[in-house]
């Protein structure tokens, strides 16, 4: 967000400061601000969400969601809002192709502009009772907080300032976080080297190119069903320039055309930007009140869509542990666990796409390193990995402690039978709360103790699968595995029980 410097004497003469109360501020209207609100509403948390953007963006910029985030948002019935997005099992690993399905309801990677994507989640947050204002920035050196509260000042549409004043302040405002340098938080990483333009270009015909990589440089074109066709060049051995503000056409027609000879300057831009290989983490996602999720805790270069990816599952691991903070069912120390989690996950990705981006953007003397890759891809162990490391299926939280298998994985698809009839893991997971899951018909009886705050559900697996052999299953709110009993008797993991459920969802009632 941009910062604003407001004339000290236009504030004097200015209306008093209106003063906003709610539980929690996010600043930042993207997908990842959008997606927390929603979940934090959904528990009954009073939000508020700021946004500087006047209105919603038309620019179409991440367009991929992987196998994991589409489970997601299965988990809240949003798909079918979505439209049934065009599907693809192949997507690449530093543009060298990878078969990307492995084993669940949504393999492969799945192709929503992030406009929709904003749309679609845009409308639930609102219909759960999210207050969302738009045109309004976060004051430059105006963030505080106590024992009790966080606050920040912004500005109103009207120029108008407005007191925000809230429990917590989640920072989901993106790469150049206003939030970030407010608070002088901890942003290490290396900066850029090298760059890509893009652009969505309108009135032109070219071929597609997949990562082809010629040798000037790197040209990538793929033209949608509207006619218009988003470019994207890389001129081997240009440095990352110094930036204010996007680039022009000019620029990046001129560039287009010294590595692929086309000439594509008649055509109309709709959109132009840029984005280069800057690598940098926060040390700490949690700063007493002020939390931190998407490109606002880490940057990345946004290869093969991860970096949406990877902020919408910030948000939704952030979400329910927020709500049952503030509703006073957790303790606060709960929100490091969000840190522990995601903080280990996020590494892990700017891990790979730092190789990515070096096997990407490097000249040609990657070349060799590509083709012994490309070579390995093709060994299953090799693709299963890097498919898992990509999609968001391969995690698992060490915080949900040892024990059986599944203990910190996401709950496996399978349909089961519920009384009468059938339904699926991922629609079990639309409750706002936890799942305890009997998967021989009962469900052990302590749970009782907390059905105020996980729901308690008796099934059958109505087929064979990752599920075979468990009798029960403790999941969170985010759809990963606590606790699990295997068939039979199984005295030590039923003592184990009360422990968990104490541990990630407060003291019983």
């Amino acid at each position: 967000m941009a910062a604003q410097h407001p004339d000290p004497a236009h504030r004097a003469a200015a209306a008093p400061t209106a003063v906003l109360h709610t539980q929690v501020i996010i600043v930042g209207a993207g997908p990842v601000g959008l997606l927390l609100a929603a979940e934090l509403c959904l528990r009954g948390v009073r939000v508020s969400v700021v946004e500087q953007r006047h209105r919603p963006t038309k620019e179409s910029r991440a367009s991929t969601l992987h196998a994991r985030t589409m489970e997601i948002l299965d988990s809240r019935g949003l798909l079918t809002d979505l439209a049934g997005p065009p599907h693809e099992a192949r997507g690449h690993f530093g543009g060298i192709p990878l078969d990307l399905t492995l084993p669940g309801p949504h393999p492969g990677q799945w192709k929503v502009p992030q406009t929709k994507t904003e749309s679609v989640l845009e409308e639930w947050a609102l219909s759960l009772g999210a207050d969302i204002r738009c045109g309004h920035r976060l004051q430059l050196l105006d963030l505080t907080q106590d024992g009790e509260a966080v606050e920040a000042e912004a500005v109103g549409r009207d120029g108008r300032p407005v007191r925000l004043r809230a429990r917590y302040l989640v920072a989901c405002d993106g790469q150049d976080s206003t939030v970030r340098r407010l608070t002088a938080a901890d942003f290490p990483g290396q900066d850029a080297t090298r760059e890509l333009l893009r652009a969505d270009v309108d009135g032109i015909t070219i071929a597609d190119r997949r990562f082809q990589r010629l040798p000037g440089g790197l040209a990538i074109a793929a033209r949608r069903p509207d006619g218009v066709t988003r470019v994207m060049v890389h001129e081997f051995g240009t440095p990352a320039r110094p930036r204010t503000g996007p680039p022009q056409f000019e620029e990046m027609a001129a560039a287009w055309h010294r590595v692929t000879g086309e000439d594509i300057s008649a055509g109309k831009p709709l959109w132009v930007n840029h984005f280069d290989d800057a690598n940098r983490q926060l040390t700490h996602y949690r700063h007493g009140r002020v939390l931190y999720a998407g490109d606002a805790a880490h940057r990345q270069m946004p290869i093969g869509g991860q970096a949406l990816n990877l902020g919408l599952q910030d948000a939704f691991n952030l979400g329910w542990k927020l709500a049952a903070v503030v509703a006073g069912h957790a303790p606060a120390h709960l929100l490091d666990t969000y840190h522990d989690e995601r903080h280990a996950v996020g590494s892990a990705v700017l891990a790979n796409i730092r190789a990515q981006a070096a096997l990407l953007l490097g000249s040609r003397d990657v070349e060799p390193l590509r083709a012994v890759l490309a070579e390995l891809i093709d060994h299953e162990p090799v693709r299963t990995r890097l498919a898992g490391m990509i999609s968001g299926l391969d995690i698992r939280y060490d915080t949900c402690g040892p024990g059986h298998h599944l203990v910190g994985r996401r709950l496996p698809h399978a349909r089961l039978r519920v009384g009468g009839s059938t339904c699926t893991t991922a629609e079990l997971l639309r409750c706002p709360g936890g799942l305890l899951l009997g998967l021989d018909g009962r469900v052990p009886a302590v749970a009782e103790r907390w059905s105020d705050r996980v729901e308690l559900v008796a099934a059958r697996p109505e087929t064979g699968g990752e599920l075979d052999g468990v009798a029960a299953v403790a999941v969170r709110p985010d759809g990963y595995v606590i606790w699990a009993a295997g068939a039979g008797t199984d005295p030590a993991a039923a003592k184990t029980l009360p422990a968990v459920l104490e541990h990630w969802f407060g003291t019983p009632r």
